[in-house]
């Protein structure tokens, strides 16, 4: 029987791995860039801000920003107000947001709906972001969203090339033609390995990911990326967790795979192998202090029992009495046979398949089908929480 536990707690400020930015300009209606005035940026879903002010050329940069919907506006006096909606920010993500502001009173609104643009004007790299979306829409075989890794086209599951000669405690990827050791996962900014050196992938022993309810996106630089990432020269994947909002958000699951509609498969004798796979648990997130306090938790728990056909080749019932044939049905003792050797064969199972033979004299040697059970336990939790102590200072444990 195995079984591992995982709790990850995570502590620190932003990093650059895990949030995104806005960038743009402010000007007026002939074009011209607007000094001094305030852009106030607002998540959506937790009311955090951050506020800076245009350059002389009009220009702005809001830095640190959490992934999600996100609220700009930009306020002068002599100018109306502009709010800009519609921007949802990716991990990674720079987007440019240019906002015009017309003559007028400051009480008044210019509120305008769009979403940022898609083309990436910027060097901040987003090519390989798996969204939210599409990590709880595609389905997942054992609930490992590692496995959504592939949807990148420069990047293979390795796992099957690297068995035997890799330690993983997971699936294995080959990102970009790189060797799968070359690679680093990064979860809220940190790096996220597996069990040794070697393992530098994420697993457990049930070989998934477990924690998918956990993972809001996650976003994989292949090739080239900027300073704040490094130590390996494979791919970076960023993932970022869930986090609590404003609105309280959940959910609960129950999977179970079994062998009911299995077919048996060459090696099997009669019955299919059983086979019983339970996932379960669920995921809670809200706000303790509205605008101010949120956290975030999620459980899922891994039960498997699995019977294997397993095909050995092992002594016969002759061979284990210290008999070989001499010829086709005369058997004769083994010359110099110590009989205390005996009770060792039986540390091998008992034949219960097709007898070897060499010119129709059997070998001593003949095929044994078992079906060994193995029973895994797996329990994986993670919990964040997100306190914004102002517009400049936020808290992420």
């Amino acid at each position: 029987m195995k079984t591992t536990i995982a709790f990850i707690l995570l502590a620190g400020s932003a990093f650059a791995q895990v949030t995104a930015s806005i960038s743009g300009r402010a000007e007026d209606i002939t074009g011209a860039g607007i000094e001094g005035a305030t852009i106030t940026v607002t998540s959506l879903e937790t009311g955090a801000t951050r506020v800076v002010q245009t350059e002389p050329n009009g220009r702005f940069r809001a830095l640190s920003l959490p992934v999600g919907p996100q609220e700009i506006k930009a306020e002068k006096n002599g100018f109306r107000s502009v709010v800009r909606r519609g921007v949802d920010l990716s991990i990674g993500q720079e987007a440019v947001v240019n906002l015009r502001m017309e003559i007028g009173e400051l009480s008044q609104t210019v509120t305008v709906v769009a979403e940022a643009p898609q083309v990436n004007t910027t060097t901040a790299p987003v090519s390989g972001l798996v969204t939210a979306r599409q990590i709880k829409d595609l389905p997942l075989n054992g609930r490992s969203f590692d496995n959504l890794i592939t949807l990148n086209p420069s990047a293979i599951n390795f796992t099957l090339k690297s068995a035997g000669t890799s330690t993983s405690n997971g699936y294995t990827f080959s990102v970009a033609g790189r060797r799968p050791m070359d690679n680093i996962f990064l979860l809220n900014g940190i790096e996220y390995t597996g069990s040794s050196q070697l393992a530098v992938t994420p697993g457990g022993v049930s070989g998934q990911l477990l924690g998918i309810d956990a993972v809001r996106e996650f976003n994989v630089l292949a090739e080239t990326y900027s300073a704040e990432y490094g130590k390996r020269a494979g791919a970076q994947v960023a993932v970022v967790t869930q986090s609590g909002t404003n609105a309280v958000h959940g959910s609960a699951f129950e999977f179970l795979r079994n062998n009911v509609l299995n077919s048996p498969n060459y090696f099997d004798r009669g019955s299919v192998p059983p086979l019983r796979r339970n996932q379960f648990g669920g995921a809670l997130g809200g706000a303790i202090k509205k605008n101010k306090t949120f956290v975030f938790g999620n459980y899922e728990g891994f039960r498997q029992s699995l019977s294997a056909t397993i095909v050995s080749n092992v002594p016969d019932d002759e061979a284990r009495q210290g008999r070989l044939a001499t010829a086709p049905g005369v058997y004769a003792p083994v010359a110099n046979l110590d009989v205390r050797m005996l009770k060792y064969v039986q540390l091998w199972p008992r034949a219960n398949g097709a007898q070897f033979a060499l010119n129709g004299i059997p070998t001593g040697v003949a095929e044994s089908f078992n079906n060994p059970n193995q029973r895994i336990r797996e329990d994986f939790g993670t919990i964040r929480g997100d306190h914004n102590f102002s517009e400049s200072d936020t808290l992420k444990l």
